[in-house]
Order: structure tokens, then C-alpha cells, then sequence
């Protein structure tokens, strides 16, 4: 028992103490139905909009997904509290990011509290917290550089692996399927490209019995350098991407160099996105509404898919890499061009004679150096280097290439080329979305455990999503 310090004490002389009791209690009721009455308005008027974590309210096509209005669709994308109930944090993304979420305190316990500041722009606290800690952990266990700042590939490889599985949350709300695409769809040398399907539940239920229309297939390409990266390091991006798009994601695990190099991997990509076209049936897709994105050497690969699948390309010829610089020629005669590309801090030039690529040659996570043990790892020959599907930036002719979405970060030595090529396709006529995130660097789209980090990569895929919800044009022409 609970010994009581001050007991209450009862009265036995009043007989009005009750019904005076009785008033009260029935006071304190009304006051309560009437405050929980208010509270369930406030509630229907200002929640109810943002019950959903990634914006399906009322449907239309022009804005896709069926975003309902803007206000509740905003709340849903960036409430992260609403966006925690889908995802799954595994123990050790979860420390890790509870300890980016106090930068200062660990810049302070590394001793580097002075912000980073270039031409104007501060890099992010918790990206530099990042960066104080890898910088530490590199020096304690070596890279053990091959040559050219590039490692052995296959342990590059399973390090990427490694890391994936602490940089971002997983989204529960999608379903993942494995597919193979036959070798009789896939180049000549493959014996069949490997895919990972990826849709959010409820999308594109209903689809040909009247209840709905088939939702749009975005093909992806993983980053890494055409060396590194595969279906388990980008899964994590995969699934926000298709969560947060409302797309159904089709993720390509394209031949990698040394064992494959350039052009293998320019024919995977293309062979993927005419396959995803030729089988939207099967994979319950619009038709017509399929587009291309990558991240950094994937986001080369969907802007070459782009450019030799541009509307109003002549003169076909054999193979990607007979596509030079100069020639309108397309390397993927009767292949449609994508209803949209997204390039996220793409490679787009082998040159690396841009401002950016000198400022930010080391110290930035991606590095010159690494870059060039990249270039020399892809496209050994030389003379490939310029050709239009290893550098789309430096192709003669880009009008007709798909409407795109191209991102940037401030501190990244590609920021320049972006920027650049956005530049380069806004001339030839080509509707462009460009955005640099000035405070972020290269690799920021899959660092899901710094916060800012994320709430920047679930805009890109609301913003690809959007592209590729868009009202057709030639549709509103008609």
C-alpha cells in the first residue's frame, strides 16, 4: 500500500456537499464535450488533408498522383512524423542518424567548428559533421588506391553495400519483385540484364476495369562510377522514389567496368527502357509514359538514353558507340523518346575543365582523382571519350531530347556540368526544371540519415513525380 502525506478529509455534517458535487461533475463534463468538440474540428479542418504520407487525396490527372490540395499535399510530403509510419530505420542507420541530427556537437568533439564557406556558399552542418567523420575513419582504415585513386572494384563494391544499409530508412509501404530481362531482349554479350520492380501499394489498383488509369514507369540507373553500385546499394532510393513519385520504378542493374566497359553499360540502359516499353502490358504501366533517371554515372546513362532516343533524330546507326559528336544520328531506331528524364548530379562530360571541378576537386566526398580512375576504368579507349554517349554535354545537337528534371549540389565538382547541360537543352528548346541545392555535395540524394538530406531527395521524387503526372502536350494540343 501507498502511504498517503495528506488524507482527504470527509464531512458528515453537510448534506448539500453532494448535490453540490453532482453540479460540478456535470459542469466539468459539458466543458469537456465542448473542448473535445472544438479540438475533433481543428482536426478535421487542418489534418485530415495530410492523413496521407505521400499526398493521395482526391485524384486528376493533371497533377497525377491525385494530390488533393497543395496545402495538405505539402504537410504530407514533409510531416515526418507522417512519413516515420512507412519507413523502417535498421538499428544502426538509426544511431548514425541521431548523431548527425547534433552536427555541433560532433564538429565540436572533432574540433572543426568553423563553418565551410565557398564563393557564398555555407556548407550544410550535418553534411560537414559527415564529412569530419569519414575524413577520420579513411585515415584509421586506408582506401588502398589501386592506381588513379580507384580501389580494387570488387571490394569498392561490397563497401557501397555495406554503407547503403546504414544511409537511408527503408519505405514499407512498397512492393519490391525481382525480373530478369531474357537475353533475347538484352545486347549482344549479356546474358540477360537483371531489374528490380518497385510500386507503392495501392498504385494503379483498379487500373483497366474503370477504376483508375495505369500509373508511369520510371527506368532508373544507379550511380557508382559505371565501376561500382547495384540493385542493393540504390534499393533504399528505389523504394522513396516510388513511394514518394507515385511511379511504378524500374531499377536496371546494368554491366559494370573493367569486366564490361564502355559500351556496355550505354547498351544495358538502352535495352532496359525499350524493354520496360515494349512489355507495359505486362507490367500494368502507361505506355506512354515512361521516363529515364539516374544519380551521378546513372544520371549520365538516362541523359545518354534521352539523346539518342530524341524526337526528330535522322540517320540511325549500328551501335552506341558509333554515335560521335557532331552526328544527328540516333543509336536506338524505333525506341520512343522518354516522357521524362531525371539526371541528379550527373556526369556529363569527360573533360573536368569546369570551375567546379577545380574547386572541389578533393575534400567533398567525390573526388577528381577518383573520377578520373573512373574514366580510365569505363572508357579505356581513349577516343571514346567525347562521343555523345559518354558525354552528352558535349553533343553538336540536343533539341528534342524529353522534358527534364535536372539537380545539382553546391559543393560537388559535377555542379558545374549540370548546370551547364540544363543551360544547353533550355536553348535547344527543351522544357528544363533546374535545381542546385547550394548547401548539399555529391551523393546527398542517398544519405537519408542526415535529415536536411532526406527532405531534399523526397522533394526530387515529388518532383520527378510530378513531371511525369504532367498534362501530355501533344495530348492538350489535340
Amino acid at each position: 500500500m501507498v502511504a498517503m502525506s495528506n488524507p482527504p478529509k470527509i464531512s458528515a455534517t453537510s448534506s448539500t456537499e453532494p448535490r453540490a458535487n453532482a453540479v460540478k461533475s456535470t459542469k466539468a463534463v459539458k466543458a469537456t464535450k465542448a473542448r473535445t468538440t472544438k479540438a475533433t474540428q481543428r482536426s478535421t479542418t487542418s489534418a485530415t488533408p495530410a492523413a496521407d504520407p505521400t499526398g493521395e487525396g482526391g485524384a486528376g490527372r493533371g497533377h497525377g498522383r491525385g494530390a488533393g490540395r497543395a496545402g495538405g499535399r505539402r504537410l504530407g510530403l514533409y510531416n515526418r512524423q507522417l512519413q516515420r509510419n512507412n519507413e523502417r530505420w535498421p538499428l544502426a542507420a538509426g544511431l548514425v542518424s541521431w548523431l548527425f541530427r547534433r552536427p555541433e556537437l560532433v564538429l565540436a568533439l572533432l574540433g572543426k567548428q568553423a563553418p565551410i564557406q565557398v564563393n557564398g556558399r555555407v556548407l550544410n552542418r550535418s553534411t560537414q559533421a559527415m564529412l569530419e567523420v569519414s575524413k577520420r575513419l579513411e585515415s584509421v582504415t586506408g582506401r588502398g588506391d589501386m592506381g588513379d585513386g580507384l580501389g580494387d572494384p570488387v571490394v569498392m563494391r561490397r563497401q557501397l553495400q555495406r554503407m547503403a544499409l546504414i544511409a537511408m530508412p527503408i519505405r514499407t509501404d512498397v512492393h519490391v519483385v525481382g525480373r530478369l530481362i531474357p537475353a533475347a531482349d538484352s545486347p549482344r554479350g549479356s546474358s540477360g540484364i537483371p531489374v528490380r520492380i518497385y510500386r507503392r501499394f495501392g498504385t494503379g489498383v483498379g487500373a483497366g476495369v474503370g477504376l483508375g488509369t495505369r500509373p508511369p514507369a520510371i527506368v532508373y540507373y544507379h550511380g557508382g562510377g559505371w565501376v561500382t553500385g547495384d540493385l542493393i546499394s540504390h534499393d533504399a532510393s528505389c523504394r522513396l522514389l516510388a513511394a514518394v513519385s507515385g511511379c511504378v520504378v524500374v531499377a536496371v542493374d546494368y554491366r559494370l567496368a573493367p569486366e564490361d566497359p564502355f559500351p556496355a553499360a550505354v547498351d544495358d540502359a538502352l535495352a532496359a527502357y525499350a524493354w520496360v516499353c515494349g512489355h507495359a502490358e505486362e507490367l500494368g504501366i502507361a505506355e506512354d509514359r515512361v521516363g529515364v533517371m539516374g544519380d551521378s554515372a546513372g544520371g549520365n546513362l538516362a541523359a545518354v538514353v534521352a539523346l539518342l532516343t530524341r524526337k526528330g533524330a535522322s540517320v540511325p546507326t549500328a551501335s552506341a558507340k558509333a554515335s560521335t559528336t557532331g552526328s544527328a544520328g540516333t543509336a536506338a531506331p524505333g525506341i520512343p523518346s522518354p516522357f521524362a528524364q531525371g539526371l541528379i548530379y550527373p556526369g556529363l562530360s569527360t573533360r573536368f575543365d569546369s570551375e567546379s571541378m577545380r574547386i572541389f576537386s578533393e575534400g567533398f566526398f567525390l573526388t577528381l582523382q577518383s573520377m578520373k580512375g573512373f574514366r580510365r576504368t569505363y572508357l579505356p579507349d581513349q577516343s571514346d571519350w567525347e562521343l555523345d554517349a559518354a558525354s552528352p554535354l558535349l553533343a553538336a545537337e540536343v533539341d528534342g531530347v524529353a522534358p527534364a528534371l535536372v539537380v545539382t549540389a553546391g559543393f560537388d565538382p559535377l555542379r558545374d556540368e549540370g548546370q551547364a547541360y540544363a543551360n544547353k537543352l533550355k536553348s535547344a528548346g527543351v522544357d528544363v526544371e533546374y535545381r542546385c541545392y547550394d548547401d548539399q555535395v555529391h551523393g546527398f540524394f542517398n544519405m537519408g540519415i542526415l535529415a536536411d538530406s532526406l527532405a531534399l531527395s523526397i522533394e526530387v521524387c515529388d518532383t520527378m513525380g510530378r513531371l511525369m503526372h504532367r498534362a501530355d502536350p501533344t495530348q492538350t494540343e489535340e
